[in-house]
């Protein structure tokens, strides 16, 4: 009886051992919940709809730019065109013809008779000028006039032989002297010697001639006198081609036969 009783214990023994082991190995709830975790992370796969980031590919927008710079060459080309600037080579105009030349007595109104020496250029406050270079000898003077100035200042030839004639005939008239104040009258003489006109330097030569039963003349008006003989003689005798005194003499001549 005792043997039979230890044979079935070991029996129960083995019984309770799957039993035990079967419910640990497959736990159908956590196997469940293996495969359920999958099928939440799909959710998470939302991440990739940050793809939508290359949305920004909007900045090569910034590539109009580049458009604006390639403006900015088309300038270049333009600077070139200052190139014109030397068509302004019309400086070097060659010889212009002039009513003046070298060696031409003239008479310039303020100074009376003088030569040109030559036509010379000078620069003048940047400018290039042609300039009448004359000279006075009696004043000891070198006069530079621009030559297209020359007329506007009164510079002008010498007197025709019919002009000077005119002149002498007007030296045999009468004087004539107005009754105002000498300080006026002097202004009057003075304006006609720096007019340049030889018929008026001859009116002041007759009105100022003094004979010899008439009154001195003042200290002025021998002045006055003796500049415009001074005027007259050296153009008649740049016209005459004879020297000064003897055209003083002659114009001297002139105003004897009037007081005769």
């Amino acid at each position: 009886m005792t043997t039979a009783v230890k044979k079935k214990a070991p029996a129960v023994a083995l019984k309770a051992s799957p039993a035990k082991v079967a419910p640990s190995k497959s736990v159908p709830v956590k196997a469940g919940a293996a495969k359920a975790a999958p099928t939440k992370a799909p959710i998470l796969a939302k991440a990739p709809m940050a793809a939508k980031a290359p949305v920004t590919v909007k900045a090569p927008v910034v590539a109009k730019a580049p458009m604006v710079a390639v403006k900015a060459p088309v300038v270049a080309p333009k600077a070139p065109v200052v190139a014109k600037a030397p068509v302004i080579v019309k400086a070097p105009v060659p010889a212009r013809k002039h009513e003046f030349k070298g060696g031409d007595f003239v008479v310039y109104p303020t100074h009376g008779v003088g030569r040109i020496q030559k036509v010379d250029e000078q620069e003048v406050a940047g400018l290039r000028l042609e300039l009448f270079v004359i000279a006075f000898e009696k004043d000891k003077m070198i006069l530079r006039v621009p030559t297209a100035k020359a007329k506007a200042v009164g510079m002008r030839k010498l007197s025709s032989p019919d002009v000077v004639t005119t002149a002498l005939n007007t030296l045999k008239g009468r004087a004539r002297i107005k009754r105002t104040m000498w300080s006026r009258r002097a202004q009057e003489y003075e304006a006609k010697i720096n007019s340049g006109d030889l018929v008026s330097i001859a009116e002041v030569v007759r009105d100022l001639h003094r004979a010899g039963g008439q009154p001195e003349q003042s200290y002025s008006e021998r002045q006055l006198y003796e500049a415009a003989l001074a005027r007259m003689a050296r153009e008649v005798a740049a016209i005459e081609r004879i020297d000064e005194p003897t055209a003083v003499k002659r114009v001297e001549s002139a105003l004897v036969k009037k007081a005769a």
